[in-house]
């Protein structure tokens, strides 16, 4: 059966719209399956999906559609009235409501539609915004504010790069996997997928972005200004390594994520492993002479004696043993480094080289 709506073409006017002739196609779709029930409506859902995602794209509103549809469910009624004389009113008044029932869900999925294009289009200038704020060199200040004001974000002083240490959630749906703070740029299309997250020392995001990302291992880069995004993520990359061979804590024991702020020693430390190493082999060396276990009870005392300005008692009271024992241990560490224990930048690098020990072990066995 085809449907014929002469009237709604005069209502309509000359413009006789693209949206209104799919409103015409869609009545005559619905009055077909009123004959042949078998018949599936999908695909004209489907083309309503369509027609609102394409709106979205080319930045127009969904008023043209909806109008269409109000005149439609106008025509139609008039219509069924006019054709439907051997109806009763109950089965008249049944079938028009089953049409405004059916002019309501191609408006719902001409919603849907529109909606999940608007998604997709942020997401895209997110993603470009994203790519663009990580660049090295960066970006000049105008080009960034420029695609920022296209995007709709504010630019922020402070942010920081998130990276996940384990298998990241499955590929996003909406707004992304993670329910993310408001204004966190991501990526989940990239082999790497990073967030940017804006001002992450303010009030009240620290916990919500920690909230956000429980279950999920992950690296917090330190916070930086905005321009300097490409260091906080080369850091949070860093850390992930680290935490992957073990010198740093990986997250996977439910302690919450690993912020880089908190390990940035350890972080300069180790920025080259391989110097860390030659540090540590060559100030340490005297340590070769010992067994495996005496070496690291001598290792632990020097570190504490370094540290806490040569107090025997206070060393003694850190690691748990008896004064006496820690004097005996001064003698064989005196006997051991001799000269170095008196020059400053000696000691500097024995408390370096003591430090890195643990450090480094998972690396430089």
């Amino acid at each position: 059966m085809v449907l014929e709506l002469p009237g709604m073409r005069s209502e309509a006017g000359p413009a006789f719209s693209a949206e209104t002739a799919a409103v015409v196609q869609a009545v005559g779709s619905f009055i077909a399956h009123v004959a042949q029930p078998d018949r599936s409506v999908q695909p004209v859902l489907e083309e309503f999906q369509a027609i609102g995602a394409t709106a979205a794209r080319e930045g127009r509103t969904l008023d043209g559609l909806q109008d269409a549809l109000r005149l439609g469910a106008r025509v139609a009624w008039r219509w069924l009235c006019e054709a439907g004389a051997a109806l009763d009113r109950r089965e008249l008044s049944r079938v028009g409501e089953a049409v405004f029932c059916y002019l309501d869900d191609l408006a719902a999925a001409c919603a849907r539609g529109y909606a999940a294009a608007r998604v997709e289009a942020a997401g895209d200038q997110h993603r470009q915004l994203l790519a663009l704020i990580l660049a090295d060199p960066p970006p000049r200040p105008g080009q960034l504010a420029t695609v920022a004001r296209a995007a709709n974000w504010p630019l922020p002083a402070q942010a920081a790069v998130v990276l996940l240490t384990g298998p990241h959630p499955a590929a996003p749906t909406g707004a992304g996997p993670l329910p993310l703070p408001p204004g966190v740029l991501a990526d989940w299309t990239a082999a790497d997928p990073c967030l940017l997250v804006p001002d992450p020392d303010g009030p009240g995001r620290p916990a919500a972005l920690d909230r956000a990302l429980r279950g999920h291992p992950a690296v917090i880069g330190p916070s930086v200004p905005l321009a300097r995004a490409a260091q906080s993520l080369r850091w949070a990359r860093q850390a992930r390594a680290l935490a992957q061979a073990g010198a740093l804590p990986d997250g996977r024991d439910g302690s919450g994520p690993l912020r880089c702020d908190q390990h940035l020693s350890t972080l300069l430390i180790l920025a080259d492993e391989d110097l860390a190493a030659a540090l540590r082999d060559r100030r340490l060396a005297p340590l070769a002479r010992l067994r495996p276990a005496q070496r690291d009870r001598i290792a632990e005392t020097l570190l504490a004696w370094l540290q806490l300005g040569e107090n025997a008692a206070e060393v003694a009271q850190r690691i748990h043993v008896h004064p006496q024992t820690v004097r005996y241990r001064l003698r064989q560490i005196t006997e051991l480094f001799g000269d170095q224990l008196r020059d400053p930048d000696c000691r500097f690098e024995l408390q370096l080289a003591l430090r890195i020990r643990p450090l480094a072990t998972p690396r430089h066995p």
